[in-house]
């Protein structure tokens, strides 16, 4: 009975599990249907045309009063759509109407003539248009990307201006950078191949860094480079065959930038810096005898003109990075007078001099401060190195009397007290037995 009831069940349920099946199966199309679009879903073509229209009539009413120019765009930005035509409304302020690629304003479009291009070339009227983007960036945020991708392209375009066009935009650039309102990183533009190649991208840079220098001065501009990695790369404004320091140097002091030249040097001599002791660590993984890394390191200097002084400090860094130091002050001072005793030779190689020595002694007072574990280290190192001939007893007197830094001095003071006072006792007992003997 109870089979007989399950195959009856069976048999009754199949063509509704059949009919289930074609259900999923089966997809409802729409066929026919219409949806009605609602209107703020509605998206309005795109025209430029029409924009530039409204802008340029705007701006020829306004003429050179840019004080009125500037309340135009104000008052413009609630009733036209900046954001979507940013680069259309950047285009027509710069050069009077949209610009098709290469620079050359577009055929059979509305213009003004009353625009950066055709304004005066002198700084006080390119201070008087920066401060109209300033006013129309200010107001509307979120104009900022697109103004700057403006000046990006702008940069780009430089071989479709004339040179007077160029000049204006190069001193507007220079005072937008001053003021903050787009950011150093637009300088890239600058390297392009073919303005390099020609000579316009240095030609530029010179009336660009003039006007920002006018504004600011050279500490606020490498400030502004070093954020974006542009103070190692003003070399790449000449062709190849041309990009060194010398070349460089001459270029923008026959120009009258004599402070640029100086702070390109400086980070050329940085970079060179940061090379060397790339290597030097290398060497020194490596285990590379000390002679070797000695006339590696010296032939070096004669080819950046580093000096000894600068070369201690370097050798010091290297020497100190070179191990991983034991957390533990009892350890430390151990491990590191071990370390520093085998490689006493090569800081030896350069402490020739006085001034080299000093140099030393104040590198170990700043790395014994600024790493607390190495306080109570100083004294023994000093010692160490006294005893290695790298450090000399007229050296350790003249940091102990008056050459210290401020950096841990009561401290390192207290501790050399003793080593200090024997010095000076060896000193006196060795001029009297020269005396005896005279």
């Amino acid at each position: 009975i109870r089979s007989s009831m399950l195959k009856t069940a069976c048999s009754h349920s199949a063509p509704w599990v059949s009919f289930m099946n074609n259900q999923k199966q089966q997809k409802p199309t729409l066929t026919g249907q219409r949806f009605k679009t609602r209107k703020r879903d509605e998206k309005e073509r795109f025209d430029p045309a029409q924009f530039q229209e409204s802008i340029v009539q705007g701006l020829n009413q306004t003429g050179t009063d840019l004080e009125a120019v500037a309340k135009f765009l104000d008052a413009s930005g609630a009733k036209l759509d900046y954001r979507r035509y940013a680069e259309t409304l950047f285009d027509i302020l710069v050069a009077g109407g949209m610009l098709a690629p290469g620079g050359t304003l577009a055929d059979d479009v509305t213009r003004t003539e009353f625009c950066l291009f055709t304004a005066q070339e002198d700084l006080e009227t390119m201070q008087a248009y920066a401060q109209v983007f300033n006013k129309l960036i200010r107001r509307y945020k979120y104009l900022e990307k697109g103004f700057e991708e403006e000046i990006k392209k702008l940069l780009l375009f430089l071989k479709g201006f004339t040179e007077s066009e160029r000049n204006k935009l190069a001193m507007l650039t220079g005072i937008l950078l001053a003021n903050g309102n787009i950011s150093a990183s637009i300088l890239c533009s600058l390297f392009n191949e073919n303005l390099v190649k020609e000579g316009v991208s240095a030609a530029f840079a010179v009336k660009l860094f003039k006007s920002w220098l006018n504004e600011k001065d050279i500490n606020s501009v490498a400030a502004s480079l070093r954020k974006v990695g542009m103070d190692n790369r003003l070399m790449e404004l000449f062709p190849a065959n041309k990009r060194s320091c010398e070349h460089f140097s001459k270029y923008f002091t026959d120009a009258g930038l004599k402070e640029l030249s100086d702070f390109a040097r400086n980070q050329q001599s940085i970079g060179a810096r940061k090379e060397l002791q790339k290597e030097l660590q290398e060497q020194m993984s490596r285990g590379d005898p000390f002679k070797d890394i000695i006339a590696y390191v010296k032939e070096e200097m004669k080819k950046t003109n580093i000096s000894e002084q600068t070369m201690i400090g370097i050798v010091w860094s290297s020497v100190m990075s070179s191990v991983e130091w034991n957390k533990k002050e009892e350890l430390v001072t151990e491990q590191a007078i071990k370390h520093l005793k085998q490689y006493s030779p090569l800081l030896k190689a350069f402490t020739s001099q006085g001034l080299s020595e000093l140099t030393l002694l104040l590198k170990i007072q700043e790395y014994c401060y600024d790493n607390i574990h190495f306080m109570k280290a100083f004294q023994k190192i000093v010692v160490l190195l006294y005893k290695a001939d790298v450090l000399s007893e007229e050296a350790i007197l003249k940091w102990y009397n008056d050459a210290h830094v401020p950096k841990g001095k009561s401290v390192f003071l207290e501790q050399m007290k003793k080593f200090v006072e024997w010095l000076k006792n060896a000193e006196e007992e060795s001029e009297s037995e020269e005396e005896e003997a005279d």
